[in-house]
């Protein structure tokens, strides 16, 4: 992507950091920020408002909140009010709602949809294709796979809006649905095609239509190794902040600040 600075719109109150680099057709509306080294790709929209924009003459955006090195990929839109720690990524054509509060390290893949009013920790992965509906709440280095969708009214359609919580480090594999209200603990994995209903306990693998409790997940086996695969960090480190280094090292000192 060649940044001719064609066709590019910046509200007012728009704070640029050094070396920040926007593509063509971009759109910042007002009281947008965005840290140093971040790049803008084409046909991206940040800032975007709420609905009471287009009908109230006396709107004022939200604040709107980039980290520094962030990567946001074409035809992103991102919606006001909220806030991303240093380096998030996006893939192509993801919409991410209003007042959503995220953490550093944060990746989202193409085509993805992040409703509103949602929480989410530092370091966490959601694949292409992936749902997040509003209200929930997702803590730290939690990948989530392609085709999963997180909903959040029980008794549809209602008023009532009740998004899953789910802990640090927990997997949820391609597929699978978690129904509303439903919390997950910490080293949790969700077996591919699951429909999670009821809370899952930490350590548990649970998987099917209803899920079920399948094993502790430190008692699965790596076909490749031969030895106990889970938990996962002691056995994958690529991109993480243990990388090249012990993770009960890392553990001990940083993980009670994440």
């Amino acid at each position: 992507m060649k940044f001719n600075n064609r066709n590019i719109y910046i509200g007012k109150n728009v704070k640029l950091g050094e070396n920040v680099k926007l593509g063509d057709n971009v759109t910042i509306y007002d009281n947008v920020s965005i840290g140093k080294n971040s790049i803008v790709c084409n046909d991206c929209v940040v800032g975007e408002p709420m609905n009471d924009y287009y009908y109230d003459e006396n709107y004022i955006n939200p604040e709107t909140i980039i980290g520094d090195g962030a990567l946001i990929r074409s035809h992103t839109i991102i919606y006001c009010g909220s806030e991303f720690g240093e380096k998030m990524s996006t893939g192509h054509r993801v919409t991410i709602r209003e007042k959503c509060i995220v953490g550093r390290n944060f990746s989202i893949g193409t085509i993805s949809d992040m409703q509103g009013y949602t929480e989410v920790g530092n370091y966490c992965r959601f694949h292409s294709n992936v749902h997040i509906g509003q209200q929930s709440k997702i803590g730290n280095f939690v990948f989530i796979y392609p085709y999963v969708v997180l909903t959040n009214d029980p008794h549809p359609p209602s008023n009532i809006c009740k998004g899953p919580t789910i802990g640090d480090f927990s997997q949820i594999a391609v597929l699978s649905v978690i129904l509303p209200n439903v919390k997950l603990g910490k080293h949790v994995l969700i077996g591919a095609g699951s429909v999670v209903s009821k809370n899952v306990d930490d350590f548990m693998l649970v998987a099917g239509n209803p899920a079920k409790l399948i094993k502790d997940t430190r008692e699965i086996i790596s076909r490749e190794t031969g030895k106990s695969h889970y938990p996962w960090p002691y056995n994958f480190s690529r991109g993480m902040p243990w990388e090249g280094q012990d993770f009960d090292i890392w553990s001990e000192s940083n993980y009670k600040n994440e």
